[in-house]
């Protein structure tokens, strides 16, 4: 190994062979769990040779999943480094923020259109659930999976392929940044209670109310996670 290489990476190789779907889809799951789930960390360098060995697939296989991770905004190819994990600037924080602001909003507002009572009931508990896995584990994947649960009751309620899309590919790219605004003391407790008024409005068929809500909650969750990036990058404007 060159000095120039990092160490091996610690995560395990998944059981590919479990996955129904052709094997590059496989291999880009498997990569794009990695990410996720913070087994690569941002910045960290995907070293082809490294992944070929790890999921003993070839290097025209891995160069095809690094292309769709880099599509997707998981991965960066950088010259003379080759590709690492995205770590969004913060400009791009601050429009992904914005960006999910809006998106949200008008994705609770179709939610509490078009939600019969048992996908509003799931919502709730879903919330529930959330409060349940914050207060219960200090593992931030447990607590980020909970929370993804409640954006699947609202993609599912809402009854829009295109809203649907459009949200869930923007939340693979703010995983990260929702595990640094939910690591800040206190953040967790406050966006249990967020969430919990959002989910109420629902309830109450107040579409206007729950998106204001929803938004807030996002913008409230930008500020830590901002916060946090202007240190990271030495700027306190």
């Amino acid at each position: 190994m060159s000095d120039s290489a990092p160490a091996a990476s610690p995560w395990t190789k998944p059981a590919m062979d479990r996955i129904a779907a052709p094997l590059r889809q496989q291999v880009i799951q498997a990569l794009r769990s990695a990410i996720l789930n913070f087994e690569f960390r941002p910045g960290q360098r995907l070293v082809e040779r490294e992944l070929i060995e790890q999921l003993q697939v070839s290097r025209t296989t891995v160069r095809e999943a690094l292309r769709e991770l880099t599509s997707e905004g998981l991965v960066t190819v950088v010259p003379q480094r080759g590709a690492i994990v995205s770590t969004p600037s913060l400009e791009e924080a601050e429009d992904l923020y914005e960006i999910r602001a809006l998106l949200e909003s008008l994705l609770i507002e179709r939610f509490v259109q078009r939600a019969d009572d048992a996908q509003l009931a799931r919502l709730v508990e879903s919330v529930e659930r959330f409060a349940a896995s914050s207060a219960g584990t200090e593992d931030i994947r447990i607590v980020l999976d909970s929370k993804d649960q409640f954006y699947e009751v609202l993609v599912e309620g809402a009854g829009s392929p295109t809203l649907a899309g459009i949200v869930e590919g923007l939340q693979a790219r703010v995983r990260l940044l929702r595990a640094t605004s939910m690591s800040e003391p206190g953040r967790s407790d406050a966006a249990v209670a967020e969430l919990r008024a959002v989910a109420a409005a629902a309830v109450r068929r107040e579409p206007a109310e729950a998106a204001r809500l929803c938004a807030q909650h996002v913008r409230n969750a930008a500020v830590n996670a901002l916060k946090h990036l202007r240190e990271s990058h030495g700027s306190t404007d």
